[in-house]
Parts: C-alpha cells; structure tokens; sequence
C-alpha cells in the first residue's frame, strides 16, 4: 500500500458570473479520500473503506457544479454566518434590532437566503507532514443577510493518517455580532439505500423540545423514556415513527441534542453511528455545546444525486455540530455572541473505522 498522502487539483466547473470552481482531492495513505471544493465550501465526496476493503462514498451529493447551485438542501457545505433557525427572522443586540430573510416558514434558516453555502471561498492546499487539506476563508461584509459586522470566517478542513477529518473553525468581527458555524454533509455509511438500520448513539442526557416551526422552546427535557433517548446505541429507524409531538414537527429527527461536557469546550465523543451491512463506522468529536441530528426527513426523491441515484426518503443522517438554534433568542442558552478583539474558535472531528 502507498504509505504517502496525495493532491490532486481539478477545475469542477464554471458559475454563471464566470467564476471557476476548483476541486480539491485528498487521499490519505489508508486509501480514504475526500474532495473539496470552494463553493460553499463544500465536501462533495467522501470514500471510505468498508470491511472488505472496498471504498464507499458515505456522502449525498452531486456529480455536476449546476445541482449544488440550483437544487441543494445544504449537501455537504460549510453554514454560516448562523447554523440552524433565528425564530422570525430577527435578533436583538445591545437595544438594536436586526433583521434577516425568513427563508423557513416565519425564521431564518442556515444564514438566510445566500448563506456561506452559496459563496465563493479562498482556497489553499494545507500538506503537513500529518494532515492534507485545505484551508478555506471568506470575508462576509456588514451587513450580508442582516447580520452585523464585517466577519472573516477561516475553516481549515484536513484529513489525517488516523481516519480524521477535522474541521477547525475560526472568525473574528469589527462590530458586536452572533455566529453558529456548522458543517452540513449528509452521511449515508450504506453508501445507498436510507440511512435507518444505521446504529446511532448521541452522548446526551437533554435535548432541547422545538415549537411547530422547529424553534426551541427554551426548555432542555430528559431523553430518558422517549424516542430521544440515543444514548446506548440503536437502528436509527427503530423510534422515527412513535406516536410523538416532537417527531411530528420535525416529521422525524431534527433536534439539537444538548451534549454531557465535563467542561464547556471540551474536545469530546458527541456520537458514533455504525453500519451493520458495511462495517464502517464514524465517531464524532466536538468542542461544541450541542449537536443536531437530522434523519433526512424532506428528502423526498426528487433529487437525483450522484450517478443519477435518487436521494430517497430518509436516504442519510446529518450530525451538526453548533450552538443551540436560536441562541441570540434565549440568553439561557449558551451564548453566539462575538465581539470584536474576541476570536471565535471551535473545532469537530469525524473519525472513521471499520468493524469486521
């Protein structure tokens, strides 16, 4: 087996205003490869050995640039200024009143309307002796979407000898101003099929109960006795249907899971999901107060993604880890506040494996 780390650079298509799209590929010395690119932000791909040896792509996605600008629902993409939903589109800092697009129902979702997902990054290849990847960065005006303040975001994403794929964001800000970065692949370990006989575990003890639009009420309820309850590992499809108030908003999973943390910032096992049919499995590690775990619950099949392959219903999982939705909201909650001088750091990891 070749024991080195490879590069390989290729244009991956052309946006309308002309601008090219680079696409960066990254293999790491295990076989397991991921590729970038600088729209969005974006990881397209992400193939990883299963048992077998054979190499799984563990992403939905896209083949062509046009489907990731036109159809997308956040496959595989950086989110920002703010992960997640501001109920009515609308915050308050220091007495002034900011207000954002509602692209979801009444709040605003995932950064409004063109969100970090829809920009063109700055990008540049990282070769460390231990790590391949790239190092992304975006200056976001005051502003943009109603956010305030002039916001450098950088994320440096770096695949590993061990497995890892680390996201490592950081950002900074010449006004008050609030930010939830995230990162939005949707992971399949099947490589096809849904993603509900995939074994989940979330390391939480409360998750955070939303209203009918899918905002938190402010509470944090114990998961123990509902179908919320990850915590000793089971088939994701195994609960998706009880008869639930919560499940119906969400029309399935899609909570904020308020992560145990000896200590706030703790790098730490947030959830580990496994596939029986391919052995592989995934840690996630996180420096963040809560994850969200969505079960792929508005796919609906009428996305075609990669090899013409339907992204059917509840075909993938997404694991984001973030702040509380609407923080800015309920100073109960953690806060998304960055002032300027201040630096705004977080780091996650995805770790992959196999199990015979």
């Amino acid at each position: 087996m070749d024991r080195s780390f490879k590069l390989d650079i290729q244009e991956f298509g052309t946006l309308a205003n002309g601008q090219k799209v680079t696409q960066f590929r990254i293999t790491n010395p295990n076989g397991l490869e991921m590729r970038l690119i600088d729209y969005g932000c974006l990881m397209t791909n992400l193939l990883v050995p299963d048992r077998s040896g054979k190499l799984v792509d563990v992403l939905l996605g896209f083949d062509r640039l046009e489907d990731y600008v036109k159809d997308s629902p956040y496959f595989g993409a950086v989110i920002g200024r703010y992960g997640n939903r501001i109920a009515g589109g609308q915050f308050s800092l220091d007495g002034t009143t900011y207000s954002l697009p509602q692209n979801d129902g009444p709040n605003t979702l995932h950064g409004g309307v063109k969100g970090f997902d829809k920009v063109m990054w700055q990008a540049a290849p990282i070769t460390d002796s231990t790590a391949y990847g790239v190092a992304f960065s975006y200056e976001s005006p005051d502003g943009e979407e109603g956010f305030p303040g002039t916001l450098t975001a950088r994320v440096r994403i770096t695949l590993n000898d061990q497995n890892e794929v680390t996201l490592d964001y950081t950002a900074v800000t010449d006004k008050p101003t609030v930010i939830n970065l995230t990162q939005h692949n949707y992971y399949n370990l099947d490589g096809m099929g849904t993603c509900l006989d995939q074994v989940m575990t979330i390391y939480a003890d409360q998750y955070t109960p939303v209203d009918s639009t899918l905002i938190p009420t402010g509470e944090r309820a114990p998961v123990a006795q509902t179908p919320f309850d990850f915590r000793t590992g089971k088939p994701i499809g195994k609960d998706i249907g009880a008869d639930n108030r919560q499940l119906a908003y969400g029309r399935g999973f899609d909570h904020n899971f308020v992560l145990n943390k000896q200590a706030p910032g703790l790098l730490s096992l947030a959830a580990e999901v496994y596939s029986t049919k391919t052995g592989i499995t995934m840690d996630v590690l996180t420096e963040e107060p809560g994850i969200q775990f969505y079960s792929g619950n508005f796919l609906d099949g009428s996305l075609k993604g990669k090899g013409g392959l339907v992204c059917e219903h509840r075909g993938a999982f997404c694991l984001e880890t973030q702040h509380f939705p609407d923080s800015p909201n309920h100073p109960e909650f953690p806060s998304t506040r960055l002032n300027p001088g201040d630096i705004y750091q977080t780091r996650t990891v995805y770790r992959f494996g196999r199990k015979d």
